[in-house]
């Protein structure tokens, strides 16, 4: 279990947001994407899960666990909302959401209240994660997206299959920032800048290590 070291809000139950991902690296979206989320939804914290061994992905083309756990922790040192778990990272099999829910859920009974940050187009392939029905009963999902995208087909179907759950899930409404991992390894490779892209500790962090250069 993640504990905290600080109070919890005036209603007296802790609200903590999960934000997983590869962090491959992790970069200004992220952090945007976080802080706003724990804005609108008066969340207490929120803590950034770092992938392990990504289930749905070939394990040789993400960076070594290690390495993206330590770019995720330089990236939010300086918010003291910001945490970072190795519940994943530790783990020498693939995980998938409902563990991660899971281990953090287990302190509902002390009024800990779940909710998991995720991009509006996984949000809609819920249906075919593993165990989500539990999922929905766990926490609650913010659904990030650009202005003006909308979850109606997405709620259609979740009232077909799990009505009760439709308030479980809500958007996250977030200014189009044109960057990500992807993006930012790829400049990387072509010696490209990526200042202001990540955070200054994170850009040298991908320096001194040689991350991401195309290897000869």
């Amino acid at each position: 279990m993640f504990f905290f070291n600080a109070q919890s809000n005036k209603t007296g139950s802790l609200n903590v947001g999960l934000m997983g991902g590869t962090f491959d690296p992790i970069h200004m979206g992220h952090l945007v994407t976080a802080e706003e989320a724990r804005q609108q939804f008066n969340l207490d914290y929120v803590v950034f899960v770092p992938t392990g061994i990504p289930p749905h992905k070939d394990e040789k083309t993400v960076s070594f666990p290690e390495h993206r756990y330590l770019m995720t922790s330089l990236a939010v040192m300086s918010n003291p909302s910001f945490f970072v778990s190795r519940f994943e990272i530790d783990h020498a099999a693939p995980t998938y959401t409902i563990d991660t829910v899971r281990h953090f859920a287990c302190g509902k009974e002390s009024g800990l209240e779940v909710f998991f940050i995720t991009g509006a187009d996984a949000i809609l392939e819920i249906f075919t994660w593993k165990d989500y029905e539990e999922l929905l009963r766990l926490c609650t999902f913010i659904a990030v997206s650009r202005p003006g995208y909308s979850l109606d087909r997405f709620y259609e179907s979740l009232d077909r299959s799990c009505p009760e759950m439709k308030h479980k899930v809500h958007l996250l409404e977030i200014p189009a920032l044109a960057v990500s991992s992807t993006f930012i390894r790829e400049r990387v490779a072509l010696s490209k800048t990526i200042k202001y892209l990540t955070p200054e500790p994170v850009e040298q962090y991908i320096k001194k290590h040689g991350l991401y250069r195309v290897s000869l």
